[in-house]
């Protein structure tokens, strides 16, 4: 459902600059800090609105990428952490040894 809402959100925004950039099609000055050109002020919207999504898609893949990172690097801390718990307690099996090593604590299973 939260997708569902970002997709129609998305689309009514993307429908928002189009109509805005339809209404405003005058030629304007674009300054770049070498060279300055005249362009439509529809293009200038467009490819700002463009640059401005593919900058934050580029910024959420890697966000999402150095997350799933953490992720698999907890979970091999875990699975470590849990290997070495669980070799804390020794497991005796023989039944000899297990009365040669009794302090009264362990009891052989009968």
């Amino acid at each position: 459902m939260k997708t569902q809402g970002l997709l129609i959100s998305g689309l009514v925004f993307a429908l928002l600059i189009a109509i805005f950039a339809v209404i405003n099609v005058d030629p304007v000055r674009v300054n770049f800090m070498f060279a300055t050109t005249s362009a439509p002020l529809i293009l200038v919207i467009l490819i700002s609105a463009l640059l401005g999504g593919l900058s934050i898609g580029l910024f959420g893949i890697i966000r999402q990428y150095r997350l799933q990172r953490e992720i698999k690097g907890l979970k091999r801390e875990l699975d470590e952490s849990r290997a070495l718990h669980s070799s804390d307690r020794p497991v005796i099996h023989d039944r000899d040894l297990l009365a040669e090593h009794d302090d009264g604590l362990l009891k052989p299973a009968e």
